[in-house]
């Protein structure tokens, strides 16, 4: 894998915003992250650039995006594929060893959500495992690894760790688990449980046995088993995040399936807080709006990804760089330390009121 690239070579996709880092649409490693690097490793020269008077420019809170018509024709969506490319990471984050020495597991984190927030914590400091799944996600699984790498020689965190696995089964999860451990020490501060999938269906009469088998495997089994592996793994000050959805909290007509998935990682999120608190390990959530991940083109048809986001209050969709640094909140104990049982919701302006 070459080198990750300076951001000052990289061409600005169109729709990118000026603060944040897009992953450039080519096969090699994502962009330099020397501008979010921890201040122990820029240089005096990148320092003696910044001036406190001149403040990246803003995010436009409200504005009129639209997608060029896309559309990816199986599941797991294709980051690599998506034009433009999600943004993985805001160019003037500035860590603060938030996670130093922590070792986080993130289901789901080759792309979209998951890999902002592996990147996240990974310039907090912490030593970071994934999972994805092979034959489907390999690609985008590169990608993001030689990114952790190019980041953890700068933060003298562990080698990252990529596992490929179907997480809808209680082995898989168990292995997934092991794996990350053995780059990790043996065990695990943080983990994130985000892996997702979703199918639009206009009539519940539409989704079998087997559809409905697939999405609760994938996104409540998957959270129930990694957490159950996991859990003999953590100690007090461990937290454990799950990714819900603003579809949890308002329903979603074409997804039904999906969104009581959703709906029961809140309970199971809620319930697991009571019963880990004496252990003194907090589980909260993330309820997401429309973010721009593989999902949404894998999901939806070419019109509907057009017009994605345009229907919260700020009419557009999020990326993952707005989305990663709450996990980042819920993650590290100095910032969330009395919270458990509890979400945050990074959805565009939508009340739900949850």
């Amino acid at each position: 894998m070459r080198a990750l690239l300076l951001l000052h070579h990289l061409p600005r996709p169109a729709f990118a915003r000026p603060h944040l880092l897009p992953v450039p649409a080519t096969t090699r490693p994502l962009a330099s992250f020397a501008a979010a690097r921890p201040p122990s490793v820029r240089s005096s020269r990148s320092r003696a650039r910044s001036s406190p008077s001149s403040p990246p420019p803003a995010r436009a809170m409200a504005s009129q995006q639209q997608f060029p018509p896309q559309q990816q024709g199986s599941q797991p969506g294709k980051e690599h594929a998506m034009d433009p490319r999600p943004e993985s990471i805001v160019k003037s984050y500035k860590p603060a060893g938030k996670l130093k020495d922590k070792v986080c597991l993130v289901t789901g984190g080759d792309s979209g959500i998951g890999r902002a927030v592996c990147l996240c914590f990974a310039l907090e400091g912490a030593t970071v495992a994934f999972t994805y799944v092979k034959g489907h996600e390999d690609r985008d699984a590169e990608e993001t690894l030689a990114a952790l790498r190019d980041i953890a020689s700068r933060t003298g965190a562990r080698d990252p760790v990529a596992v490929a696995a179907d997480l809808g089964y209680e082995e898989n999860c168990r292995r997934a688990v092991d794996e990350a451990c053995g780059g990790g020490g043996g065990r695990i501060d943080v983990l994130v449980n985000n892996a997702a999938e979703q199918y639009e269906r206009p009539s519940i009469t539409e989704i079998t046995e087997a559809d409905l088998d697939r999405v609760f495997r994938t996104n409540v089994f998957s959270y129930f088993l990694v957490t159950k592996h996991a859990l003999p793994r953590m100690g007090p000050g461990g937290s454990i995040i799950n990714t819900s959805s603003v579809n949890a909290y308002k329903g979603n007509k074409t997804l039904v399936d999906y969104t009581a998935t959703k709906g029961a990682v809140v309970a199971f999120t809620r319930a697991l807080a009571l019963q880990l608190a004496e252990k003194g390990i907090r589980v909260n959530g993330v309820a997401p709006g429309p973010v721009w991940t593989p999902l949404i083109p894998a999901s939806f048809g070419k019109e509907k990804v057009g017009q994605f986001g345009s229907e919260v209050p700020m009419r557009r969709a999020g990326q993952p760089a707005e989305v990663a640094p709450s996990f980042v909140f819920l993650a590290s104990e100095q910032d969330s330390s009395y919270m458990s049982g509890q979400f945050l919701h990074v959805n565009g302006g939508v009340i739900v009121n949850g």
